[in-house]
């Protein structure tokens, strides 16, 4: 049971692999999610509805809110063993006899004394429509609104050499699509020798594994982007054209008290300059409705935002406080007044996605096949087309665009 993140999702398939492999059976593994009150709320309702449906099951609670409040689960009833972020990706974890055995329920280390994150190859997900690969893992950003540095760690990054060879194996295996992925994906490299920066590492993948056909990035940081990460992404018709961006807010006053390292301003020149270079690509972003001390101006600059940085996809998070974070302690908002933001923003998202699929209309699209009938185009919009022609999930095949419906596009395939 996966709870979160795209990262989380990846590692649950890393954990179900050393599962099978080690015999680990009759056994439930919840990957929690700490982001918000809420996804921890999730995660223990669906715990004790697990343990409901399956009252002989083990129940293994992982993730950033164990690592974060490990005691929480284990006072639950219905959870067997509570084990660290550190832990759930060590194969020798899901030996049968060490995870079950002995009485001690929490198996949670110290997090912020892990230097290091090891490579793990997992086949693909999505139905193996598109491989993951981890490339980097914890923060060492402090923005006082997030709670994830202590459920993840201090930033540490997986060597080049070693994330081109998983990629030439999924490669081999026949992916044609590979995403790169981390918690705080930019800051891959501080930890290596030399200090290498992402831009660096896509470059090398390009270079390297020639038959790649297309190589996709996760969240970033705006802020972060290197020279050679914005000339790839402007240059190299591999690399995806869709970005999603950790923005957060829009207005200067917020972003500094979230402790952000970027400016409106910053935000606003980095969209429309790859935009200028590479007009079919789009963006994607993370924006807090809500935040303390958010006045109606401020919050109008977070609105204001989504068109002057071309924002097609938002994931719109209203504020909620996470205990332990100094974002929690500065004057709230009111929780209805929360919820009326968030809904704004949502309502400006659903517009500007109308207008981004409209662009595409009549256009021939290169899309990966997530499941029959379903395919996502390269800069990310969903595509509907007929399920009888069934091409495998994990195919690249061209859609002409005929209309869409304000969530998703409709097509038929090209030849």
């Amino acid at each position: 049971m996966t709870f979160g993140c795209r990262l989380n999702g990846w590692e649950s398939e890393v954990m179900r692999q050393h599962a099978r492999e080690k015999g680990l059976t009759n056994a439930i593994l919840v990957n929690t999610c700490a982001v918000t009150n809420e996804a921890v709320r999730q995660a223990r309702q669906q715990i004790r509805r697990a343990r409901r449906e399956n009252p002989d099951a083990k129940i293994i609670v992982t993730g950033c809110a164990a690592q974060v409040d490990p005691d929480m689960f284990a006072k639950m009833d219905e959870v067997d063993r509570v084990i660290g972020n550190d832990d759930k990706l060590k194969a020798e974890t899901f030996e049968p006899a060490t995870l079950l055995g002995g009485s001690e329920k929490v198996r949670v280390n110290d997090i912020m004394s892990v230097r290091e994150t090891a490579g793990h190859l997992v086949d693909g997900m999505d139905n193996r429509a598109r491989a993951y690969v981890q490339v980097q893992n914890g923060c060492d950003h402090r923005c006082t609104f997030c709670i994830i540095p202590y459920g993840r760690g201090n930033s540490r990054s997986v060597p080049a050499g070693e994330v081109v060879d998983q990629i030439k194996a999924l490669v081999d295996k026949g992916h044609s699509e590979v995403v790169l992925t981390g918690v705080d994906l930019t800051s891959w490299g501080g930890d290596l020798p030399g200090e290498p920066q992402l831009g660096r590492l896509v470059q090398a993948i390009l270079t390297q594994v020639p038959d790649l056909p297309r190589l996709r990035l996760s969240s970033i940081d705006a802020i972060e982007i290197d020279d050679a990460l914005f000339d790839a992404v402007t240059g190299e018709a591999r690399i995806a054209p869709y970005l999603h961006l950790s923005l957060q807010a829009g207005d200067n006053m917020i972003l500094k008290r979230m402790k952000r390292r970027h400016s409106r301003e910053d935000a606003i020149a980095l969209c429309q300059g790859l935009k200028a270079k590479r007009p079919e690509i789009a963006f994607g972003a993370d924006i807090i409705a809500g935040f303390p001390t958010e006045t109606d101006a401020m919050f109008a600059n977070s609105l204001a935002l989504v068109d002057e940085c071309h924002l097609a996809y938002l994931h719109v998070f209203p504020f909620s406080p996470r205990p332990g974070t100094p974002a929690a302690r500065m004057p709230q908002l009111d929780r209805a007044l929360i919820k009326d933001r968030a809904q704004q923003l949502r309502a400006r998202a659903e517009a500007a996605l109308e207008q981004h699929l409209d662009g595409m209309i009549g256009r021939i699209e290169g899309a990966l096949v997530e499941r029959p009938g379903f395919a996502r185009a390269a800069n990310f919009a969903a595509i509907r087309f007929d399920e009888n022609t069934a091409p495998r999930p994990g195919a690249l095949v061209n859609i002409e665009v005929s209309r869409h419906d304000g969530r998703e596009l409709h097509g038929i395939l090209s030849q």
